[in-house]
């Protein structure tokens, strides 16, 4: 089958699934921003829209109209070099354009570039594509964290539906690694984003990596042993995060009495304590690791480890900064500033969780966020 009927068949699921995710939201659910980190349903509809306008229609469709010319200021996210923007914490203020209106741009840009793939276009084309296709399924993982958020934030818990679960894990003991030199990141073939390249060596100590994720009765243990309260388990910004965010647990937990109970997708849940600890941020994976006497792995380790591990129920915080590997080169222009430029305060996390799309994580993937975040799909693996 040739790459253009191969590309075409992947956009257009893309396309179909970003909405599926939205079926179950009610009108009201798609405008809403509690927090910055949060982008409305509705926006992130618009925007996976407007990258494929902007980076692929505009340049490579031969007499394409654009379908609104506000949208680009409505829709772009942090493209410099695609012009002003609303602001990001402004994005829950747009009542308008309407849901309707936004599903009306989606399906004039899904059938423009269905157009344009059938046209047999150039190698280069094909690769913007094939950003533009794993651009929406990241945003389909973000979408699943926003709509969580949205509705784990509203006093009555509503109840989403199935689906973004994860299980227990029954691997037990440490898989352990000899001292030596490995081979990092992802080939030239096959697809990758800039940040993954280009593949070089390092050397790394014995170490032994956990088989499964820490779960959630190992972290209300830690809870039960005043670990929010001890500022020795702590870096020093973690315990600043946690005094001024007044912690006690992880994101969606709720105490009621003596037991404690979390939010997900299908509501209020008592918390099943053999399932994967979920929504914790860098700092408090990191006090857990401390009190259990171990600590994270490197993203390095955990790349080497990887072919042993069951991973991808969630992402797994490392204890390495986002930072270029050897010889990085960002693209030219716009999406230049896609992963580049976001190599600052961030911390690597590494394999994939259930809201991650099929088939669109690999073991040198690196995703990153800061050290605070919590709303995303993350848990903890030790390394001792």
């Amino acid at each position: 089958m040739k790459r253009n009927t191969q590309l075409k068949i992947r956009f257009e699921l893309t396309r179909l699934q970003t909405e599926r995710i939205c079926s179950p939201l009610e009108i009201e659910d798609y405008v809403p921003q509690p927090i910055v980190d949060v982008s409305p349903p509705k926006w992130h509809l618009g925007h996976t829209t407007w990258f494929f306008e902007a980076f692929i229609l505009k340049d490579y469709l031969e007499g394409y109209k654009v379908f609104d010319e506000g949208y680009s200021y409505l829709f772009n996210s942090y493209y410099n070099n695609a012009g002003k923007r609303v602001e990001r914490h402004n994005r829950g203020f747009m009542s308008r354009p309407l849901v309707r209106e936004v599903m009306e741009y989606r399906q004039y840009v899904t059938q423009k570039c269905v157009e344009l793939l059938e046209s047999s276009p150039p190698k280069n084309v094909l690769d913007i594509v094939e950003i533009g296709i794993n651009h929406e399924q990241q945003h389909q993982e973000l979408l699943v964290y926003d709509i969580k958020y949205i509705l784990g934030m509203q006093p009555l818990l509503p109840i989403y539906g199935n689906g973004f679960s994860t299980s227990e894990e029954l691997s037990e003991g440490f898989a352990p690694f000899k001292a030596g030199l490995y081979e990092i990141g992802a080939e030239t073939k096959g697809f990758s984003y800039d940040n993954e390249l280009g593949k070089h060596q390092v050397y790394l100590q014995e170490f032994e990596i956990a088989k499964k994720l820490v779960s959630n009765g190992e972290y209300l243990e830690f809870m039960k042993a005043g670990g929010y309260r001890d500022f020795d388990l702590w870096l020093s910004e973690g315990w600043d995060f946690v005094q001024r965010e007044r912690l006690e647990a992880p994101l969606y937990w709720h105490q009621r009495g003596k037991d404690w109970y979390n939010y997900s997708l299908k509501g209020l849940e008592k918390v099943d304590l053999s399932l994967p600890l979920q929504h914790v941020s860098f700092y408090e994976a990191q006090a857990f690791a401390t009190w259990k006497g171990m600590r994270l792995p490197t993203e390095y380790e955990w790349e080497v480890a990887s072919g042993r591990l069951n991973w991808g129920q969630l992402w797994e915080w490392t204890n390495s900064a986002y930072l270029p590997y050897p010889g990085y080169r960002k693209m030219p222009g716009a999406l230049g500033e896609y992963n580049g430029k976001f190599m600052s305060n961030q911390y690597v996390l590494r394999g994939g969780s259930v809201a991650t799309p099929y088939g669109h994580s690999r073991m040198t993937y690196r995703n990153f966020f800061h050290a605070t975040s919590r709303w995303l799909f993350s848990g903890i693996r030790l390394i001792k």
